[in-house]
């Protein structure tokens, strides 16, 4: 038996589990497994009502994942699509292959190519402006309350975001987040079950939208029905194709109509913009706090030096990477890491193992916001590398700067709680403090007490 197959009898099937990372993120695990066991195999148990898979290849060192991302032909997210467990059924793999996310070249070049003039440096440059007010409106709307959960302060700003490039109305921008719960959180109950959306509050597209919501997620035989698949769906592949019918001139989902894509291919891009725009950042800002706030030097720092925040963006990323893996599946037998896949088998990248990958980064369980070079792969590489990066960053410069900003002497105000998930890495709540002006006046105002009165 090898080293990297007597490893999947020991701890790396920890790295499956989604209760896991419930608990953090094992990076000394990682660590282990990127000096040991840098590609090893990982089995897939049953999950609740979720039933077993046939495990997959685990890879951890940042070379290898690096190499997997950019060699398509190679390793595909075509073929098994890029989650870890496969769809159920072979019409749910043909759903999940249509997905730009889910292509290889040529086929997701076409795609890639509808969207991105939505994405360039000149475009969100003229969203920076925006985004920094909504920012410092959503802080200043919370200033004088003196404590929050940071995690539902956050999450407004990618929602209204990512409403804005699709053309949503405000008043529907709740509903992206619901779809998000029940897409990524299905395996954390709180999430899965999870609706903030007010039908009173909808617009009359949005409450038509809401009537579709299917109840839970079962099949006639009683297992789960997958979260990702279209009769899982149908209240956010209507509302898709109704907001189609009258798109705002210039939005993504302008682009969308007049670009002639496939009905299939429409909701999948609708389907991926809707989570991914939104998902990312709802865990990437939180946690992005919560690591300076862990690390009261650096965060001093920031505030003192603000032309920091930038390169603390960067290492924030690296640190806590919002995505923990990505899924391909090798296109043809090939050796990576002194191993030998087979074609058709599932490898699986850690962005998170990379990130902390010591043959790339000194010291790389220090959080140091100074941090140059920086070469996290929590965007990905290659042809798939994030769309949205260069948004993201924007965003999370701006939520990160008007919360420390306007929120003086910020502090955790109890335990942060983190999300169940073997693929986001994300928070659920993180609940903080700041002094407010007035406790700030009436502690000026305050009468003097002498030691001997």
């Amino acid at each position: 038996m090898s080293e990297a197959e007597r490893t999947d009898a020991g701890g790396a099937a920890a790295v499956f589990d989604p209760a896991t990372y419930a608990r953090g993120v094992p990076y000394g695990l990682f660590r282990e497994l990127r000096d040991h066991a840098p590609v090893c195999r990982v089995p897939e148990p049953a999950v609740g009502a979720w039933p077993p898979g046939p495990g997959y290849w685990a890879v951890f060192r940042h070379a290898d994942v690096r190499h997997v991302l950019r060699t398509p032909d190679v390793f595909s997210s075509h073929l098994g699509a890029t989650q870890i467990r496969d769809p159920d059924t072979p019409g749910e793999l043909a759903f999940a292959r249509t997905m730009m996310l889910n292509q290889d070249p040529p086929a997701h070049v076409r795609l890639r190519r509808i969207v991105a003039a939505a994405f360039t440096p000149r475009a969100v440059r003229e969203l920076d402006a925006v985004i920094t007010e909504r920012a410092r409106a959503l802080v200043a709307g919370v200033a004088a309350d003196g404590a929050a959960d940071f995690v539902a302060l956050a999450a407004d700003l990618p929602v209204r975001t990512l409403a804005h490039l699709l053309g949503v109305p405000d008043e529907d921008r709740l509903l992206l987040a619901d779809w998000a719960d029940r897409i990524i959180g299905y395996q954390d109950p709180d999430r899965a079950a999870a609706s903030d959306a007010d039908p009173a509050e909808l617009s009359p597209l949005g409450r038509a939208a809401l009537a579709l919501r299917p109840g839970p997620l079962v099949r006639p035989d009683g297992s789960p029905l997958n979260p990702r698949s279209r009769a899982a769906l149908p209240d956010m592949f209507a509302y898709a194709h109704a907001l189609a019918e009258r798109p705002r001139e210039g939005s993504v989902m302008a682009r969308m109509r007049d670009a002639g894509l496939r009905r299939d291919e429409f909701e999948t891009m609708f389907f991926l913009f809707a989570v991914a725009g939104n998902e990312t950042l709802r865990n990437g800002i939180p946690g992005a706090l919560l690591t300076l706030l862990d690390h009261p030097d650096q965060c001093a720092l920031l505030k003192e030096r603000p032309e920091l925040t930038g390169s603390a963006v960067e290492e924030a990323l690296r640190y806590w990477p919002p995505v923990l893996d990505f899924r391909r599946t090798a296109a043809r037998d090939t050796d990576l890491g002194g191993v030998r896949l087979r074609r058709g088998e599932k490898v699986v990248v850690y962005h998170a193992s990379a990130n902390r990958d010591e043959r790339v980064f000194p010291d790389p369980d220090r959080f140091d916001i100074t941090r140059s070079p920086n070469d996290h792969v929590s965007f990905g590489a290659g042809q798939h590398v994030c769309l949205g990066a260069h948004l993201a960053r924007v965003q999370l410069r701006a939520m990160l700067r008007a919360t420390l900003d306007g929120l003086p002497d910020l502090a955790r105000d109890g335990e942060a709680v983190r999300l169940t998930s073997n693929f986001q890495n994300g928070l659920k709540h993180l609940p903080v403090r700041w002094r407010t002006d007035q406790m700030a006046n009436s502690s000026v105002n305050a009468p003097v007490v002498s030691p001997t009165s």
